[in-house]
Formats: structure tokens, sequence, C-alpha cells
């Protein structure tokens, strides 16, 4: 986990929108936020200068929210905390790269867009994963891609995903959440839940192995963001108050 002091004001501002709902806060929010972590608010002001000029944020007078690109990615966020699966009858989907020519730049957008929609590699140019999410395969994939439905002779998940190491990290973070003191500590272990949660491949309950602490963990989490978001926003209205006095 992140220590304190290497938190920088760009990742302040954007872990404060991506957990919010809706996501648009307050400039004297996020500048104090951004005081929780020992960030000058001259530090934190620039960093919001230089996110709308790069288009990451939108600025409407005082108040900062997400761009449309960050939007899809707490919208993915959300996902990863209540996903939408389905029951699974042995089926995975296979997708198969068949586009040519493809710049750099391209390539890296796709390897973005196929893990975001929780897809492995086997070989490159070979995409798969269990057919048991509720999802619709974007333009950009279908493409550059032959999709296919398949069921594999041998069960291929050791070799895309590593379930034992998510799951240690997964139990570090239940235990993180149980011990996280002050609002500075726990926004930096809701931020690193949230980000764990990104990763989790979502499979079937019949390729996990006994004991997966997925659904363990959001339930941990959703009650500590409860509890959290309340301390916090009232800590930041409390400092809004007594600045106007």
């Amino acid at each position: 986990m992140e220590e304190r002091n290497n938190l920088s004001a760009r990742s302040a501002v954007l872990s404060a929108l991506l957990g919010s709902h809706p996501p648009r806060l307050p400039a004297r929010h996020l500048v104090r936020i951004g005081a929780l972590f020992g960030i000058a608010e001259g530090t934190v002001r620039v960093a919001l200068s230089r996110m709308v000029a790069a288009g990451d944020l939108l600025q409407d007078g005082r108040h900062y929210t997400l761009s449309q690109r960050l939007v899809e990615r707490q919208a993915r966020q959300d996902e990863s905390r209540d996903p939408h699966t389905r029951p699974w009858d042995g089926t995975w989907e296979v997708a198969v790269v068949t586009a040519e020519r493809r710049a750099p730049a391209d390539r890296a957008a796709f390897r973005h867009t196929m893990t975001a929609l929780r897809l492995a590699e086997l070989r490159e140019g070979t995409w798969m994963r269990p057919a048991n999410l509720v999802r619709e395969w974007p333009e950009t994939v279908t493409a550059q891609c032959t999709l296919i439905d398949g069921r594999p002779h041998g069960d291929p998940t050791p070799l895309l995903w590593d379930l034992d190491g998510w799951a240690a990290e997964a139990r570090g973070l239940e235990r993180a959440l149980e011990r996280a003191d002050g609002l500075a500590e726990g926004f930096l272990v809701s931020a690193a839940v949230l980000r764990h949660l990104l990763a989790d491949p979502l499979l079937p309950e019949e390729l996990l192995p006994p004991d997966w602490p997925g659904a363990e963990l959001r339930s941990r989490y959703d009650d500590f963001d409860r509890r959290y978001r309340e301390v916090l926003y009232e800590h930041l209205d409390r400092l809004t108050e007594g600045r106007r006095r």
C-alpha cells in the first residue's frame, strides 16, 4: 500500500472523485482531502488545472467532475463492487485478434479494453474467459476480433489468472479495513480495495478455489465505505463551517 507522503495530488483528486456519487466535488473539499496527506493547497489547485487541461476533469465554477472517460472507469469500479453475472453453463468466450497492422497506441488501447472486460490472454492475440458476465461486446473489440463460444477440454484458469495471489492480497486488505485508523489511512485503504476489486476476474464459483474471498471483501468494504464516507464528509463540512465564521 502507498505510504502517506507518496500520494500525489492527482491521485488524491482522482480517488476522491471516483469514490463519490455523483463524481462532483467542490475545489475546497479536494484541497482539504489533499491536506490529509500533507499536500499543499497550491499543489492541489495546480493539479486540478492540469487535469482539466488534459481532459481528465471538467470544471463548473468551483466544482470539478470526472470526464466521460473517467466516468466509464467509475462505472467499471462500481460494477466490480456489485458485479452482474449469470449462471454459467460451461461455455467460454474466446476473442481472437484478426485485425492487421495496428499502431502501437491502438494495440495498447485494445489491451486496456480487454482487461477492463475481464478477459485474459492465453497467448498473443487470443483472449478468453468464462461466459458468465452480463455485458455487451464494444465495437472496438468486434471490429478487431473473431468471437467464438467454446468449451476447453481442460481448465485453462491457472494459465490465465493468479487466483492465489489475488486471494492473498484480498485477505490482507480485509485486515487493513479492520485496523484502518483515521481519515488518511482509511482513504488509502479504500482506494487500494477498489483497485483490487477491479482486478477480480469474476469467475463462476465452479472455477474458484475453496474459501474464495471476493464476496467477503465486497461485503466488508461496503460496510467500511458507508461509515467512512459519513465521517469524511462530516469532517469536510465542519471545516467549511469553521472557515465561514
